[in-house]
């Protein structure tokens, strides 16, 4: 029997997908399981597979096309059975619609919660594009020469070879008909870690599209996260009544323990950087605070004991936002870790929807590229965003007499159907206090 392949929910916020690249062509053999394409979502290019067995007898939705979620873009059966009469039914072109059915059991993504995309921070975001396992695989030794067309491999061995940078090219597979499994890849990683070291490839540029000679621009396809974020900021700024506060903190303290805490980190391998202070600050605040830990519901405001702070993180094209999770129960070295190792799925676009949704609070901080001060957009149902910016030697007035102080500027957006005027004062009071005196939070 056939089985219609669905462009399924592969993240909360997702309505549609771009098919980023067929990873089997009509005519292939196809078991269930086994990984048929590269489809980008809103946050990440996450992996679509197969809920059947057979061939590959249709695709519907062409490389570089999106569609939306439960779509039908592809037609699995057997290899004589005739789906004249599915395809009928499906219509001619391409993004068949499933007739706005529901998407069969098992074959959509699971029913997730559209928690939060991710904090919608002052400036926008765009998708990054997916980092190529073959620039990586420069590094690696060959272990056999490319082969043209596809590769037979199972998906455990494609996913183990796109973790390790290794391409799956160049392995020569060991399983039925030469197909790579697991021990090839472990194999072809060891040979490689044994070899002589190369000197690395140099990333390609990042290339912007431009007018062509005599053209006066260019217009450039808006990429799935884009689109997201236009809807999520016009959900956020229009509907959700910001107000904003500013605090001056006096950074002076936080400056020298920082350089104490690197000192004892340095033995875990680990370095705190000032937004990991800003981070643990923030946490340790909000439990003394649960009014503002909190989401707007419609008709309820749900309050947190946890706890979990999205960080925007600075991507090639823009920012996307991982979360934290109980931030004011872990120590510095470990936020310092989670976050740089977050931010490197980020950017490599491999995060998982688990580790971008779920913050209850969100910190934006463009202080490292001069930023003074700024406001953030509210990432709904979250009722609160703080914007950190820049540590600047600054005059002031100290018990009368001028001083020079390192500073920093906190701007808080406050969603003013959750929180009001001097419960975010109060907050902010106790997030400059304790940045003023780190041993706060930090004994």
């Amino acid at each position: 029997m056939a089985t219609k392949v669905h462009m399924e929910a592969l993240s909360p916020t997702m309505e549609e997908g771009q098919v980023v690249k067929w990873l089997k062509d009509e005519g292939d053999a196809v078991t269930q399981g086994d990984i048929l394409a590269e489809i980008e979502t809103d946050k990440a290019t996450m992996e679509l597979v197969a809920r059947g067995d057979g061939v590959l007898r249709k695709i519907l939705v062409a490389e570089g096309v999106a569609a939306p979620v439960g779509d039908v873009i592809a037609i699995i059966a057997a290899g004589d059975e005739d789906i004249a009469g599915l395809l009928a039914g499906l219509g001619s072109g391409s993004a068949a619609t499933n007739g706005g059915a529901a998407v069969p059991a098992g074959e959509a993504g699971a029913g997730q919660s559209s928690e939060t995309a991710g904090a919608a921070a002052g400036s926008a975001r765009v998708s990054a594009a997916a980092t190529a396992p073959e620039a990586a695989a420069s590094t690696i030794p060959a272990t056999a020469p490319v082969a043209a067309g596809r590769v037979k491999a199972s998906p455990l061995a494609k996913r183990l070879a796109s973790e390790l940078g290794l391409d799956i090219r160049t392995v020569q597979g060991s399983g039925p008909a030469g197909r790579v499994i697991r021990r090839d890849i472990e194999a072809a990683a060891a040979a490689a870690a044994s070899a002589p070291p190369v000197a690395p490839a140099v990333p390609p540029a990042v290339t912007v599209p431009a007018p062509a000679p005599g053209e006066d621009f260019v217009d450039i396809p808006l990429s799935q996260m884009r689109k997201t974020v236009a809807r999520r900021l016009a959900e956020s700024l229009g509907p959700v009544p910001h107000f904003f506060l500013t605090v001056d903190v006096d950074m002076t303290r936080a400056l020298a323990a920082r350089v104490r805490v690197n000192e004892l980190l340095a033995a875990q391998g680990a370095r705190a950087s000032l937004n990991d202070m800003v981070i643990k600050a923030a946490a340790v605040a909000l439990t003394h605070h649960p009014d503002c830990n909190a989401w707007w519901q419609g008709d309820s405001i749900r309050r947190f004991s946890r706890v979990h702070i999205g960080v925007a993180v600075a991507v090639p094209d823009g920012l996307i936002t991982p979360v934290v999770t109980d931030a004011h129960a872990k120590g510095l070295g470990q936020i310092s870790t989670e976050v740089r190792e977050l931010a490197g799925r980020a950017r490599e676009k491999k995060l998982q929807p688990h580790e971008y949704t779920g913050s209850t609070f969100s910190i934006s901080n463009l202080g490292m590229f001069g930023i003074e001060e700024f406001t953030a957009v509210i990432n709904p149902p979250e009722a609160g965003i703080i914007a950190v910016g820049a540590v600047e030697e600054r005059p002031v007035v100290v018990g009368g007499e001028v001083v020079v102080q390192p500073r920093m500027r906190i701007t808080m957006s406050c969603d003013h159907r959750v929180i009001d005027g001097a419960q975010g004062a109060r907050f902010l009071a106790t997030l400059k206090s304790f940045l003023e005196e780190p041993a706060a939070i930090l004994i």
